[in-house]
């Protein structure tokens, strides 16, 4: 995207402790309008943690602005409601809490994630998982966000069902101008998917174009050992341009 975007999202010397324990470290990016932007990191490293400061869900220390009045949607890993509950998806989509709720609303929620509209009437336990990690895009969507978090938005869903989500974002971006913050494991994604990419391990390791700051050393200070380093690095290796 170019730099004159309009900054919709600036963190300066973020900082978020538990207890004596600094989960992230004076941490600052930027993040434009239009921007697809992965964060990446092993395990413990603070990605969720930052999610949650930027939703105001845990305190910190430091500067989050987000630009004035902007609506952002939360899309997390996966339900937090038990799929044997005896809800509809028309039902659960109309727990949203939007008070002008109504059916079109409901139709268009679902096509808007590409699935058939037929699939209000199912139940929660009744779809798949890749089709529920698109119910919950559609619930997000019902907020009209100008941008999106997605907490690991494949964690349960096979390769196939990986790719189809991430192709679904890139036409959501596409057909709304939104900007996305995405928590990602998979390289592939990352040099598919996102213009920037933001390396945490719990201060910033790098951050900029994938193709820019991925090199070997920084993978290597990000995820430590010779066998994490191949492995995470080996697979974006095809998509490097």
């Amino acid at each position: 995207m170019p730099a004159d975007n309009k900054l919709v999202l600036k963190v300066a010397n973020l900082t978020v402790s538990f207890d004596e324990d600094k989960i992230i470290e004076d941490l600052d990016f930027e993040v434009r309008e239009g921007d697809v932007l992965a964060v990446i990191g092993p395990n413990g490293a603070g990605k969720t943690t930052l999610f949650k400061a930027l939703l105001g869900m845990t305190p910190y220390h430091g500067d989050i602005k987000w630009e004035d009045g902007i609506r952002i949607g939360y899309v997390p890993q996966r339900m937090e409601i038990e799929t044997d509950v005896p809800l509809t998806i028309r039902e659960f989509l109309r727990l949203r809490g939007s008070e002008n709720f109504s059916e079109e609303k409901a139709h268009d929620a679902v096509r808007s994630v590409l699935l058939p509209e037929e699939i209000l009437n199912f139940g929660l336990g009744e779809i798949s998982v890749g089709q529920r990690q698109r119910i919950l895009i559609a619930w997000a969507l019902l907020g009209k966000p100008r941008v999106l978090l997605f907490d690991e938005p494949t964690a349960d869903i096979d390769i196939r069902g990986q790719e189809s989500i991430y192709q679904l974002l890139h036409h959501l971006q596409d057909k709304y101008n939104l900007t996305i913050i995405l928590i990602s494991h998979d390289l592939n994604v990352v040099y598919k998917y996102a213009e920037k990419v933001l390396c945490l391990n719990r201060q910033k390791i790098c951050f900029g174009s994938p193709q820019d700051v991925l090199s070997p050393v920084q993978m290597q200070k990000l995820y430590g050992g010779e066998h994490a380093f191949y492995h995470h690095f080996g697979h974006a290796d095809g998509h490097q341009h």
